[in-house]
Formats: C-alpha cells, structure tokens, sequence
C-alpha cells in the first residue's frame, strides 16, 4: 500500500480515545498551507502510534508519514487518514561569528 508524507503545523491534538479493551485511537488535525486556501487535515494514530503525539506541542511545524485506509461499514464506505510517524521540523539557526572582526560589518 502506498505511504505519504505531508507537512503543516499541528492544529490540535487530541486526547487518546480507548475504544475497546484492545483499541484505542488518538486524533489531531494538520494545518497544510495551500498557495490561495490553507486546509486543515485529520490524521488519527491507532495503537502503540499514540504516544506519538506526545512530544509534540500544538502550532508546532510537523511532517506526517501517513496512509489511506478504507473500509465498508453497513453498506457505507469510509476513509481514514492514518498516520505512523510524526516528526517535528528543526529550525536551522544562523550562527552569528565569534571573535575579534566579529563586528567590523557593521556600519557603525
């Protein structure tokens, strides 16, 4: 099956919901910028992938590794966006030089 990966910026995150003994699920919804409408997109994590989210702080910038799964239910289909991994994004940081012509840019 096919795997995807998207970035954006955590939008909310949601507590973990334990369906059934064996189930739970924790659903949070990415803020994908779009070149005229942005669009907030729900992933959920299954199982173990909850804890996932824990680490990771709402407004943060992320990208999800995620898949398109699909099921029938009562003669009604349905499509969940799932997501196995989230990655916080890493700003780089511009260095500012250290040491003695340091400052002999600057215009005053």
């Amino acid at each position: 099956m096919s795997e995807f990966k998207m970035k954006g910026l955590i939008k909310v995150i949601n507590d973990t919901v334990q369906i059934t003994d064996k189930f739970q699920k924790r659903e949070f919804v990415l803020n994908v910028p779009d070149e005229k409408y942005p669009q907030d997109i729900a992933f959920q994590l299954t199982q173990t992938n909850c804890d996932k989210l824990d680490q990771i702080a709402e407004g943060q910038e992320v990208e999800v590794s995620f898949r398109i799964r699909g099921r029938e239910y009562n003669g009604k289909y349905f499509n969940n966006l799932e997501a196995w991994r989230v990655e916080g994004m890493i700003e780089s940081v511009k260095q500012t030089p250290v040491g003695d012509n340091a400052d002999e840019d600057l215009p005053f």
